[in-house]
């Protein structure tokens, strides 16, 4: 009996071991991304319950963003500032141990509490995955997938932007994804990888980009702005 209560001891301390191993084993925020926390002029950041509320001088459509899988939350700030200051708030969510798959309902509370004309769903890597599966059974007006892709029949609109570069992005699964698209938009980044849709270092398994994250976060921002805009002409023209 005492060697059998030796070894779950010695496997509880096992599996304590391994998941504070894993709960601590993810990409940080660097430097560049956490100053947009103490950033001043015409976007501020907020914390806001379990999100960081990045708000710009528009006041019409929020973008509520999950992030990838074991990635903190913070690394998404230098593009949710871009897109903020092209008049698109965001909500970039913190997900219990990084993992959007956690948290897949975590839009509800922010639309719930908050008071945009438009929202939609957005996320990188599994985030997206994330995402799509919160959009399929809630009424968004769009999703936007960041190297990333569904693995449910999505009927509203879709942007899809990955880079050239990214290889860790599976591509086979990404294409067989699009037969579940209703409306589908896609722009490839010329050049960009998987990590640069944030600020959190090299990831493992990626390309080498041939521009910087900089360049691929405007271009991805750009992208975001002409689908809504799109969107809400079509919307418009409904009316």
């Amino acid at each position: 009996m005492k060697k059998r209560y030796i070894a779950i001891i010695i496997l509880i301390l096992s599996i304590a071991v391994f998941g504070i191993y894993y709960v601590n084993d993810y990409y940080h925020a660097d430097s560049e991304a956490l100053k947009y926390l103490n950033a001043s002029g015409n976007v501020s950041v907020s914390k806001v319950s379990n999100t960081l509320f990045v708000d710009g001088p528009g006041n019409d459509t929020a973008l509520i963003f999950y992030p990838g899988a074991k990635v903190e939350y913070s690394s998404y700030l230098p593009l949710m500032n871009d897109l903020a200051s092209k008049g698109i708030d965001s909500y970039i969510v913190e997900m219990p141990l990084n993992l959007a798959f956690l948290g897949t309902n975590s839009a509800d509370d922010i639309i719930k509490n908050s008071n945009y004309s438009h929202y939609l769903l957005a996320g990188h890597s599994l985030g997206g995955v994330a995402a799509s599966q919160y959009c399929k059974d809630h009424n968004v007006d769009g999703l936007v997938l960041l190297a990333s892709y569904s693995t449910e029949k999505i009927d509203i609109p879709v942007l899809s932007i990955y880079g050239s570069e990214d290889k860790v992005f599976n591509l086979d699964s990404y294409n067989k994804s699009k037969a579940y698209y209703k409306n589908f938009t896609e722009f490839i980044i010329q050049g960009g990888n998987h990590g640069q849709f944030g600020n959190y270092g090299i990831q493992k398994g990626d390309g080498n980009a041939s521009i910087n994250a900089t360049v691929q976060q405007n271009e991805t921002a750009n992208e975001i702005v002409t689908f809504i805009n799109m969107l809400k002409k079509q919307s418009e023209m409904k009316n």
